[in-house]
C-alpha cells in the first residue's frame, strides 16, 4: 500500500503544478445587438386558456370514459 503513495503523491503534485488554466471568454463581446424593428412583441398567453374541469364522478368503465373525451374534443 505504500508503494502506491510514494508513486502516487509525485504523479499528483506534479500533474497539478502543470495544469494551464484556460480564461474564461469576454461575454459582453459574444453578446449580439439585438435590433427591435426585427424582433416581435410577445403577447402574454393564459397558460390555462380551453381547461375544462373534469373531476371523477364514480367509477366507470374506462372504454366508456375515454370515448367520451375524445367525442367532447
Amino acid at each position: 500500500m505504500k508503494i502506491y503513495l510514494i508513486i502516487g503523491a509525485p504523479a499528483l503534485a506534479l500533474s497539478a503544478c502543470a495544469y494551464d488554466s484556460t480564461h474564461l471568454p469576454v461575454v459582453t463581446t459574444l453578446q449580439l445587438v439585438t435590433n427591435t424593428a426585427v424582433s416581435s412583441s410577445i403577447n402574454y398567453q393564459d397558460p390555462f386558456a380551453g381547461y375544462i374541469h373534469r373531476g371523477p364522478i364514480d367509477p366507470r368503465d374506462w372504454r366508456t370514459v375515454n370515448e367520451e373525451q375524445t367525442v367532447g374534443k
